[in-house]
C-alpha cells in the first residue's frame, strides 16, 4: 500500500509543479577551472595537457577556460579579470607573467601556479612551506650547472651564450643562476636580453658569432622562438643546451635535458584535485620535481652530426630520448 502512495505522491507532483523545478532542487556542483599560460610552446602545452588528463582520471568533472597570453603582460591581466567576472572555481597560471596576474588580480578565488621556476621571488607565495593568499603550486627550478657540464662533456666550451627575457621574473633569476655556473666552470658568459619572442632571432644573431655553444632556459618567450635560434645556431655550427627537452623533440637542438613538462602538468594536476576535495592552498606547500623520473635527457645525434660533434656511447646510452636518422627513439 504504501509503495502505491508514493508513486502518486509522484504523479502529484509531476502534474502540479513544473518538472523543471522538481529537478532544479537537486544539488548541482560545477567545477570551472580557469588556464591561462604565457604563449604556446610543446612544454606549457604539455603542462595544460597534463592538468586536464589529472582532473579527468581523478573523475572530477570540470569545465575548463583555456586562455593564452602570447607573451602579452596586458593580456594576461585582461585574462585575470575575465576569470574573475567568471567566478572560475580555480584558477591556474602556466609560466611566471601569468600567475604573477593571477596573484595581483584575483578576490576570493583559489590559484594554483605552474611551471615557475622562483614562486617566493616572483611574490606568488610568502614562503615555500605555504602563503598567507590562497595559492600554491609546481616549481620548475631546473639543474642549470649539471646541464652546462653535460655540454662540457661534449663539446669544449670557453664562451656560452645566453638568451633571456629581462622582463621575466623566471628568466632573471635563472639568468643569474646560469653566470655563476659559468663562473665556478671557468667559462665566459655572453648574454643579450629581449622583451618579446620577435627580437629572439636579432639577438641570438648579434652574439653567435662570439660564442662556442648556446644555453636555453626553461624562459617562454625565448622557447617560444626556439625554432628561430636553431635555425641561426645551425648554420653557425653552434651546439644548443637547452632545458626544454619538450620542445626538442620538434626543433634542432645537440641536447635537452630537463623536467618532463607533461608530469608537471599532472602534478598541478593532483594540487588542483586535493584543493577541490577541500584542503587549502596556503596550507600547502611548493611542489618541486625530484624524482629521476620526472627528468628527460635528449640527445639529437643528427644535430651532432651535422655539427662534427662526437658524443661518447655513455651519454648516449643515459639518454631516454634520441633522435636520430630523423626519428625520436624513446627508451
Amino acid at each position: 500500500m504504501k509503495k502505491y502512495l508514493n508513486v502518486l505522491t509522484v504523479l502529484f507532483l509531476m502534474v502540479l509543479v513544473p518538472t523543471s523545478l522538481i529537478f532544479a532542487a537537486e544539488p548541482s556542483h560545477k567545477v570551472l577551472i580557469g588556464i591561462s599560460k604565457i604563449v604556446a610552446h610543446p612544454a606549457l602545452d604539455s603542462v595544460e595537457k597534463g592538468i586536464q588528463d589529472e582532473l579527468a582520471a581523478a573523475k572530477i568533472n570540470a569545465t575548463f577556460d583555456l586562455q593564452n597570453a602570447n607573451g602579452d603582460i596586458g593580456t594576461a591581466a585582461s585574462i585575470a579579470n575575465k576569470f574573475q567576472s567568471e567566478k572560475v572555481t580555480l584558477a591556474v597560471g602556466i609560466a611566471t607573467p601569468t600567475s604573477q596576474s593571477l596573484v595581483n588580480s584575483l578576490k576570493g578565488i583559489p590559484i594554483v601556479f605552474s611551471a615557475v621556476t622562483d614562486p617566493v621571488k616572483a611574490g606568488l607565495v610568502t614562503s615555500l612551506k605555504g602563503s598567507k593568499k590562497p595559492v600554491t603550486g609546481v616549481s620548475d627550478m631546473t639543474p642549470v650547472k649539471q646541464q652546462i657540464e653535460l655540454l662540457l662533456k661534449m663539446k669544449k666550451v670557453k664562451r656560452l651564450g645566453h638568451i633571456y627575457t629581462s622582463s621575466e621574473e623566471n628568466a632573471v633569476v635563472l639568468a643569474g643562476v646560469v653566470k655563476q655556473a659559468c663562473k665556478e666552470l671557468g667559462i665566459e658568459y655572453v648574454e643579450t636580453t629581449v622583451s618579446k619572442s620577435a627580437e629572439v632571432k636579432q639577438a641570438v644573431q648579434a652574439i653567435i658569432r662570439r660564442v662556442d655553444a648556446l644555453y636555453i632556459s626553461t624562459d617562454n618567450t625565448v622557447v617560444s622562438a626556439l625554432s628561430s635560434i636553431a635555425d641561426v645556431a645551425n648554420k653557425n655550427k653552434v651546439p644548443i643546451m637547452s632545458a626544454d627537452p619538450s620542445s626538442a623533440e620538434k626543433y634542432p637542438v645537440l641536447a635537452a635535458w630537463g623536467f618532463d613538462y607533461y608530469k608537471i602538468g599532472r602534478a598541478t594536476g593532483a594540487q588542483i584535485v586535493e584543493i577541490l576535495n577541500g584542503r587549502k592552498p596556503e596550507q600547502m606547500p611548493t611542489r618541486f620535481m625530484t624524482k629521476t623520473s620526472d627528468v628527460d635527457l635528449l640527445i639529437n645525434l643528427d644535430v651532432a652530426r651535422k655539427l662534427g660533434i662526437k658524443i661518447s656511447p655513455a651519454i648516449v646510452k643515459s639518454a631516454n630520448k634520441v633522435i636520430e636518422n630523423g626519428k625520436l627513439i624513446k627508451k
